[in-house]
């Protein structure tokens, strides 16, 4: 069973907002989108922070690495201008002002545990352990949680050590042969893959399995109407002004 909404805002805000960053969050929810995806990688400091890329330069304005910088140095950096004029100041958030924005206005959250190259274990940890402590009360009272997702399966490993009562997912762009025993040591609620690589075999195999499917990045009414009559349970989309929010 799939208890997390159908569909999610990639990044915040697809394609109408700077990825990553609350001013994303903000369009997601004017457009109706109350469950979101978004990426978390550590700082210098070893603080979470809402980011894709491990290099500056794409998105947010600078250069060297995410590593290199304080949670604080890169609020100051502008992660908005390259998308927009409007957006020039967007900072690079911390984790925690994501979370808290997302829980005042009740947004659920996929989190996309993104470690930079050899910081897999450290982030798993950190991420687990800071969303454990954002949902202390809500884990106490059985709610609907927060899943986390990562391609790493060390970063995945690390998050169920930290905090094994937060279900997690398995990132993958095909769903790999003997998939099962993996997602089966990883203890993995669902297989979040790219659509583009799945088939209707590949779909039925895996909810036959028990697990949640969970599909990224779909962009047409068209194939997340067909995805979803595959079985698949969930998908992002960054066509969040074509696509209308699902519960």
């Amino acid at each position: 069973m799939w208890p997390y909404p159908r569909t999610l805002a990639h990044r915040g805000g697809g394609t109408l907002a700077p990825e990553n960053t609350l001013a994303a969050l903000r369009c997601g929810l004017a457009y109706g989108y109350r469950a979101v995806e978004f990426d978390v990688m550590l700082a210098s400091d070893g603080v979470p922070v809402v980011v894709h890329d491990p290099e500056l330069g794409r998105t947010v304005a600078g250069s060297g690495f995410i590593s290199d910088y304080t949670a604080e140095e890169l609020g100051r950096m502008d992660a908005g201008a390259w998308f927009g004029p409007q957006f020039a100041g967007e900072g690079v958030p911390t984790f925690e002002a994501v979370v808290a924005y997302c829980k005042a206005q009740r947004i659920w959250m996929n989190i996309e545990i993104k470690p930079a190259p050899g910081f897999e274990v450290p982030t798993g940890l950190a991420v687990a352990r800071a969303t454990r402590s954002h949902f202390t009360q809500e884990i106490a009272a059985g709610e609907l949680l927060p899943l986390l997702s990562s391609f790493s399966i060390a970063a995945l490993q690390a998050a169920r050590q930290a905090a094994p009562e937060l279900a997690r997912g398995w990132l993958v762009e095909a769903v790999p042969a003997g998939w099962m025993q993996t997602a089966k040591e990883l203890g993995v609620v669902a297989i979040h893959c790219d659509h583009k690589q799945l088939t209707p075999e590949l779909a039925r195999q895996v909810k036959e399995a028990g697990y949640g499917l969970f599909c990224y990045t779909v962009n047409t009414r068209e194939r997340a109407s067909e995805l979803l009559a595959w079985g698949v349970d969930g998908y992002c989309t960054d066509r969040i002004d074509v696509i209308p929010p699902m519960a």
